[in-house]
């Protein structure tokens, strides 16, 4: 058996009447003659759940909240829990797509089962069919959520005899260990050494957040945020000296505050050849140009709401940070950065370096020394009290300080075609997570097959056009084509950005 992590816990702890916690993906297939549907789904799953943990364990709650749950096998597995199929009214078209999946999305999973749900949508336009699958965020990040979708295609359009994907290049996964239930004995008395030790343990995550003071959202605005986090250094014996990070202070928007139950999304594609020209010519990754890309979206979308602020957007880019040796495990291995977006800057040419300037400063002070705030925040409190302070907190952050403007993610995936029964996957949209704390709005994107595949979710309460969003972002790419936008910009450094 294995306990979830204080950090895997939190994504439980975060899920309230308004807020679900799972990370999500919208596949656009070709129905391959017929052969995509939910028999043929039924037997796919059936044949390789046991490649991917995340899909055949559920939780073991430890009573009364006394410490984090355990993952367990499910005795009772039935793929009828997980597996559902609707098909859209005429004419089926990408709106109406998008509103029955915000509909879904919307909706938490059901703790009694493994965390997770597939559906088959047909009845779209020219005889496509769409599968959306959300698998809660405890259970994944995106290295493994990308694992767990590569356990499922193909290499070729044969289907099951073909073998997945994962095991052809994509990615690796093994068979999921058995995960017995621990008895209540057991639970409790694990409970009970946790909570006694926890003081030390709480001191100790403490000391290490210092560390990242200066980095972490709303402390770094604290007076001496950057000499305490110096002086935590310098006690921890690390004296590297660390870039030093600009202002995180949070500018007011109409998609910060709290959000209210209902989601809208809208989904699109961008050339990713494209993307990476104006990444060559600049000198940029491609990152960068998505950020940009992002950065240059949101300020004509505020400027529209004549609601720019005069201060850059705070924005977190989740980071994955998982090794080799944990490719088996099911749970989390992200952390985050944190940097400004420079909606405030008016010339393209000098949005596009200033993004690359900040995203340049926050890489490199993440390749010095990956941050673990995140983690140690999370395991400050102790289990019963983290369960229930969070949905609060999280709800007063957003009402009163929020501490970033929202989240942009990009997942790298693989660039050759797909296929899932037999059918090509033509594009997949990420699809991932809104709080209170993290703002109505949520920018993910997957590159897949020569194409970056945006996903945009929104809380309709706090955004009133993402479909208007996602206009911005083809608009931005035009721009950045232009041949008056091709300054060089040099000494990038690298690292992969995945969803949260």
């Amino acid at each position: 058996m294995r306990q979830l992590t204080a950090l895997d816990a939190q994504f439980l702890n975060v899920e309230t009447a308004t807020t679900a916690a799972h990370v999500a993906g919208l596949a656009i297939l070709d129905p391959a003659d017929g052969a995509v549907n939910r028999d043929a789904l039924a037997r796919l799953l059936l044949a390789r759940l046991h490649l991917s943990p995340a899909l055949s364990l559920r939780l073991a709650e430890v009573p009364l909240g006394l410490d984090h749950p355990y993952w367990a096998a499910d005795p009772d597995f039935d793929i009828d829990n997980h597996l559902f199929e609707l098909t859209l009214p005429a004419p089926g078209d990408d709106w109406q797509l998008a509103e029955a999946v915000a509909e879904i999305h919307a909706r938490r999973l059901d703790r009694a089962h493994p965390l997770w749900e597939m559906h088959l949508i047909g009845g779209l336009t020219d005889g496509k069919v769409a599968v959306y699958t959300k698998v809660h965020h405890a259970a994944i990040d995106g290295v493994s959520g990308a694992e767990t979708l590569a356990t499922l295609l193909d290499l070729a359009p044969g289907g099951l005899h073909d073998g997945p994907a994962a095991t052809r290049g994509v990615s690796t996964a093994v068979p999921a260990p058995r995960q017995d239930v621990p008895g209540l004995v057991e639970m409790l008395a694990g409970a009970a050494v946790r909570t006694a030790t926890h003081p030390v343990r709480a001191v100790q995550s403490v000391v290490r957040a210092a560390e990242d003071l200066d980095a972490i959202p709303l402390a770094a605005g604290l007076p001496g945020a950057r000499l305490i986090a110096k002086a935590a250094r310098l006690v921890a014996g690390d004296r590297h000296d660390r870039p030093e990070l600009p202002s995180l202070t949070v500018p007011r928007t109409p998609f910060n505050g709290p959000i209210s139950a209902r989601r809208r999304l809208s989904f699109g594609s961008l050339s990713l050849k494209d993307v990476k020209k104006v990444a060559k010519a600049n000198g940029m990754s491609v990152n960068d140009v998505v950020m940009t890309l992002c950065t240059s979206a949101l300020r004509s979308w505020l400027r529209e709401r004549d609601a720019l602020p005069e201060e850059p957007l705070i924005v977190a880019v989740p980071v994955a940070v998982r090794t080799a040796g944990a490719k088996d495990l099911v749970g989390n291995q992200i952390s985050a950065m944190v940097a400004p977006m420079p909606t405030n800057v008016a010339d393209p040419r000098e949005r596009l370096r200033a993004v690359g300037a900040a995203m340049n400063t926050a890489k490199r002070r993440f390749a010095l020394a990956p941050a673990t705030w995140l983690s140690e925040l999370c395991s400050v409190l102790p289990a019963p009290l983290t369960s229930l302070a969070t949905p609060a907190l999280f709800r007063l952050a957003g009402t009163a300080f929020p501490p970033i403007n929202l989240i942009v993610s990009n997942v790298p995936g693989p660039q050759f075609p797909l296929y899932l029964c037999g059918g090509r996957v033509l594009s997949y949209y990420p699809l991932s997570v809104l709080t209170d704390m993290s703002g109505g709005l949520n920018i993910t994107c997957f590159s897949y097959d020569g194409m970056l595949d945006f996903g945009l979710v929104a809380c309709p309460e706090r955004m009133d056009d993402v479909w208007g969003l996602l206009g911005h972002l083809r608009t931005a790419l035009d721009e950045l084509l232009d041949e008056r936008v091709g300054d060089e910009f040099r000494d990038g450094v690298r690292i992969d950005l995945v969803a949260g």
